[in-house]
């Protein structure tokens, strides 16, 4: 494995080969909204090791879990974005995102409201659970941290998430 010596980005055919997948399964992952990328100045794609991360997640996903890029994005469309960066009540009466929009926040970037279109959406922390794997289902099923010894745990509950019909 040759890493980039770009201040730990890695080039679009490292990660691939890293993954086991083609070059361009990772435009698609990103043409579909479920994965950001990073460009340099001269427009090609980095990825950092929270991409790497995120992109075997997504593999898990498809090949372990049986998972589709639609159950993937409608996976992450679930993320409460409105715990882990606070809006005000009314931007969330007019954020598709809140109101059950089936695709995640930042590819709706022109609808949400202003104070988040003016966030770069990789360095957010709604995109950044995400490329947590692992921490997914906490996020989206709001799971307490461990309790203490003694304590009893609290049942989580899932997020529930309103359907709108056209």
């Amino acid at each position: 494995m040759n890493h980039s010596a770009d201040n730990g980005w890695y080039k679009i055919g490292e990660i691939a080969r890293m993954v086991d997948v083609a070059v361009e399964t990772i435009r698609m992952y990103e043409r579909e909204g479920i994965l950001l990328t990073e460009k340099s100045t001269n427009g090609q794609r980095r990825f950092n090791n929270d991409d790497l991360n995120w992109i075997r997640c997504i593999r898990r996903l498809i090949k372990e879990q049986g998972l589709n890029i639609e159950g993937i994005r409608r996976l992450i469309s679930l993320l409460p974005c409105w715990d882990l960066r606070p809006c005000t009540a009314a931007e969330q009466r007019q954020c598709p995102a809140f109101l059950g929009a089936l695709q995640p926040c930042w590819t709706m970037k022109e609808q949400i409201p202003e104070s988040c279109r003016d966030t770069n959406c990789r360095q957010c922390d709604v995109y950044l659970s995400v490329t947590r794997c692992e921490n997914l289902k906490k996020v989206i099923y709001r799971i307490p941290a461990a309790p203490q010894k003694g304590r009893r745990q609290h049942q989580s509950q899932p997020i529930a998430v309103e359907q709108h019909q056209n």
